[in-house]
């Protein structure tokens, strides 16, 4: 049985960009462009227009903006996953939108099939991107030292209703661990890391493992 592809929505401002990602996936057996906005503004609409999996979200458009938009996506119900498009690999727009539940970033000079693999990554509800990445973009545009405190006891209580062993699993999530290394650092099964980290998204009222990685850095666990 062939595979179903992914529907993806294009968000970007510049019409040489998006048509030069529709090429680049056009290209692709498990990809789909299902529609295209050149703003933030009409996001809402062509998502319930065209039902994607992923939106490609550019960062800067002239009247909303791409963390705008993926902050007023997840606030809908069963979102599309969101992955930010760039020009930069540590932006303080980017750290933003994966706070607000962008499942990650990807260049806009990222290769086809590079550009293929996170979409199919990201749909499959895993982060697009390694927390040691997010760590990076933390410890680059994070906040002033004087807010550090506040973010930090902030980010603790948060993850004080998780148990021991979520516990445990939210820090292997932070430090990079896929499920397999996980399941190896802590003696579980893939199928258990997975019901682990479900649990701690649905505990922390988050989307994706990234959110998860940003609050253990922030709670300076690990």
């Amino acid at each position: 049985m062939t595979p179903e592809k992914t529907r993806v929505l294009i968000v970007d401002d510049d019409a040489l960009v998006r048509a030069a990602l529709r090429m680049m996936l056009s290209g692709s057996d498990e990809v789909e462009v299902a529609g295209e906005a050149d703003d933030g503004s009409q996001v809402l609409a062509a998502v319930r227009e065209t039902r994607p999996d992923v939106v490609l979200m550019d960062i800067r458009m002239p009247r909303v903006d791409g963390l705008a938009a993926t902050e007023q996506l997840m606030r809908q119900p069963s979102p599309p996953q969101v992955i930010v498009l760039t020009t930069f690999d540590a932006d303080e727009y980017v750290l933003r939108a994966l706070r607000a539940g962008a499942g990650g970033f990807l260049l806009k000079d990222t290769p086809p099939a590079d550009l293929v693999r996170g979409i199919r990554t990201v749909a499959a509800g895993d982060a697009m991107l390694s927390p040691a990445i997010t760590r990076r973009l933390i410890e680059h545009v994070g906040a002033p030292l004087p807010q550090a405190p506040s973010r930090r006891e902030e980010a603790r209580a948060r993850l004080e209703p998780l148990s021991p062993r979520e516990r445990d699993v939210a820090v292997a999530v932070g430090r990079g661990g896929s499920n397999a290394e996980i399941g190896d650092e802590l003696y579980m099964s893939v199928a258990t890391v997975k019901a682990h980290v479900s649990r701690v998204m649905t505990k922390l009222g988050v989307t994706n493992r990234v959110q998860i990685a940003i609050l253990a850095h922030d709670a300076e666990l690990g």
